[in-house]
Order: C-alpha cells, then structure tokens, then sequence
C-alpha cells in the first residue's frame, strides 16, 4: 500500500491527462496529512465520488458510564472536538469546498453523520450549490443503549447522497442493481444493518479498538455498488481504518484516502493488502433499459436495419404503416413516429412503438426492438 503525504503530491503536474489520473501514483494509495491541504493538492475534476466520513463534533461531557459503572469506549478523540459550532461550520466549508474542486461534474458525494452534526452539513452542501439527491437513513440492528434513560435510543445516522450541480448529467444511480439486490423491489431510502462488530472490527494488541467509528462493510458495499462503476475512482477524505478502499478494492474500483493519524493509516494498510478483489466477470451488474444509449428509429434506417419502404405492424396484423425515409410512418393520409402513430391507431395517449410495431427482416415477425438491439449490440463491438 503506496502512502504519500502532501508535500509529494505537490510535485505532480497541475493538469493530469485521463490516463495519468487512474494511473498516477496518488490513486489506490493512502494520503498522510490534512484533509484539505492534501485535496488542494490534486487534479481538479478527477474524482467520480466521494464518500466522507467526517468528525461529528459529538460535544460528549464527561465520561459516560453503564449502569454497573463501567465506562463506554465512546468517541472522545482530539480529532472530534471543535471549540464551537462556528468552528465546526468553518471546517465544514473548507473542505467541503476543496472536495468539490476534485469531484467531476457528474460526479456525487455522500455525507454521513448523526444528529450532532448532520444536519449543519446539510445546509452548508445546499449553500455550496450541491444538490441532494437523497438522504439515507442507516437504522443499525445493534445500537449502543442509552445509559442514563433520558433520551430515546440513538439507533441510526443519515447520510446524505448529493450530485455537484443541480442540473448534473450523467450521475451513476444503479437503479436496476440496486432492485435485483432487493428481491425485485425498489431499493429504499432506510437501510438496516448492524454496526462494526465481531471479526471485522479491528483490534490493536491491546484489545481495544482501532478506531471508534468504524463503519461496517456492508454500508460502503451498499454504497459504491448504487453509485459507482468498476474502474472508477472514490476519494475518502476522512479514511480512518480504511473501511471505503477495502471495499472499493474488492469491488474493482480505485480509491485514495486522505488520513492524518498514522495508527490509522498503518491499520488500513495491512487491511487493503489484505483484500482480494473480485474478478472483473464477476463485477458486472443488472442495467434495465434507460442504462441503455438512446437510440432514435431513424438510425435504423440510416443503419440498413429498417428500409424505406418496409411495412410494420402491430403484432397480431390488425394495423399496417409504411416507412417514410426520415423515420416517420404512413397510414393512408396520417404520418407520425412510431409512438404517435401506435398510439393513434389504439385510440390511446401514449405507445411504446419499438415493441408494438414489428417486422419480418428475414428471421420472423418481431418487434422493430430487436433491431435497434442489434444496432446497440454493434455500438457495444465499436462497430
């Protein structure tokens, strides 16, 4: 595991081409340092998403104990606490700011938090022109009690899903994936799972652990299989033990994570080596029809595949219309698309004429979807 700190990183070239910013040294490889200063450091627009863990400026009084006295191995790290909200809001701002200059236009970030801190992130993601596509809700199986039995059971963070822009293109969603996932049904916006436990939590010889929030792989798997291809990049600005390249590793993309803690940074080492990755055959996932490329019915007939001339009709003979040269039909004196012109001999509003309308091309009487089939099939060869 390559693990860089800032000063290397700023004797890279300013402007990276594609090849140099899967290949550089900087991915795949830990970053030591300040988050923001290790950001500010790397190519702009290089990023396909991000997955930020950051302080939740958690403000815990005092130890907190169990019932029997024992004390809860609860987050009080140095690097939790912030002086006041401004405070916490100023950092929030900066590297929410320089995370933003890395990430590529259609590219997404995900935030998560609890309570203390989510919601300040929120309105600063919505200041900065971010727009949230959705905000999750992780209800854990397993949650810490309350000890004092003043509040109810804090049983679940949020994390917040948002694209660059509002009117980003081309963001990966895996709607199809995602519901094959779910026995066929949409996937929704509450996720259960059980924090951290067990074999997957890391211990340091001590038996204590590594890390106090460490996330369960399940929730990154969960993650990067609904926003995120093979191949591409995930930046982690807060690695922590590593929990997002382990799993971006196993699921064949890359990664880079900035961490300044080096206990951390040696425990996410030995961890990534220690994955791996599945094989690329494996890593294809389900795609419906709108993952498809748009292909319009005159291509066809530029294509050879459908010709002037041809007539289509409805699968049980019923309508018969002739193909016009630039893509539309004729029956009788009517001309319209192929939609229009289903829709309008059924007496309805709309039609989906690539699977009402069909053909014989010499192999049987089938829809004029299967053409345009075999013109993606062709788009795919490069043909």
């Amino acid at each position: 595991m390559r693990v860089l700190d800032t000063a290397q990183l700023r004797v890279l070239p300013s402007s990276m081409s594609p090849k140099s910013r899967v290949h550089g040294q900087w991915v795949d490889s830990i970053i030591k340092g300040d988050c923001v200063a290790a950001l500010e450091a790397l190519p702009a627009n290089s990023v396909d998403v991000v997955f930020a863990d950051p302080p939740y400026n958690l403000q815990l009084g005092g130890d907190l104990s169990r019932p029997d006295q024992s004390v809860v191995d609860a987050c009080d790290d140095h690097w939790d606490q912030f002086d006041t909200f401004k405070a916490y809001d100023d950092f929030s701002r900066a590297w929410l700011l320089a995370v933003r200059r890395v990430l590529k236009p259609a590219g997404t970030i995900w935030v998560i938090g609890s309570y203390h801190n989510i919601f300040r992130v929120g309105t600063i993601l919505q200041d900065m022109k971010f727009w949230i596509l959705n905000d999750i809700v992780w209800r854990k199986t397993n949650p810490m009690p309350n000890f004092r039995g003043r509040r109810f059971t804090n049983a679940h963070e949020t994390m917040i899903w948002a694209s660059r822009d509002e009117n980003a293109k081309g963001y990966t969603f895996n709607y199809d994936a995602m519901k094959m996932a779910n026995d066929d049904v949409q996937m929704r916006s509450d996720w259960v799972f059980p924090i951290c436990t067990g074999g997957e939590r890391l211990k340091g010889a001590d038996g204590k652990k590594v890390h106090p929030t460490q996330k369960p792989e399940a929730l990154l798997h969960r993650v990067l299989m609904s926003s995120t291809k093979p191949g591409d990049l995930v930046l982690d600005p807060f690695f922590g033990t590593g929990t997002t390249g382990a799993v971006a590793k196993k699921l064949g993309r890359h990664f880079v994570g900035i961490e300044r803690e080096q206990d951390y940074i040696d425990a996410a080492s030995a961890r990534i080596d220690a994955v791996d990755p599945a094989e690329p055959t494996q890593l294809t996932v389900t795609e419906g029809k709108r993952a498809l490329p748009r292909v319009a019915f005159g291509a066809l007939i530029e294509a050879g595949l459908i010709d002037v001339g041809d007539e289509l009709q409805d699968s049980k003979k019923r309508w018969s219309a002739k193909v016009r040269i630039d893509g539309s039909l004729q029956m009788g004196d009517e001309t319209a698309s192929i939609h229009r012109m289903g829709a309008k001999v059924q007496g309805l509003d709309a039609c989906n004429g690539w699977t009402f309308w069909h053909v014989d091309k010499g192999d049987g009487f089938n829809p004029i979807d299967a053409q345009r089939q075999i013109y993606r099939d062709a788009l795919g060869r490069g043909g």
